[in-house]
């Protein structure tokens, strides 16, 4: 999922720089979105391994 978010947003900066602001945009946004999802899994995934531990 990080790896997608990290796609999303070189292709928002190339296309910022290229001049496209509407894809840019919406790419970045995407991005965001993707890196949310990616942390709150992660942060899940953490707190799930220490209570397994015990």
């Amino acid at each position: 999922m990080l790896h997608y978010a990290v796609v999303f947003l070189v292709i928002a900066l190339i296309a910022a720089v290229l001049g496209f602001g509407g894809i840019a945009a919406s790419a970045a946004g995407i991005a965001k979105l993707l890196f949310v999802i990616f942390a709150v899994l992660a942060l899940a995934g953490f707190i799930a391994g220490l209570l397994r531990r015990g």
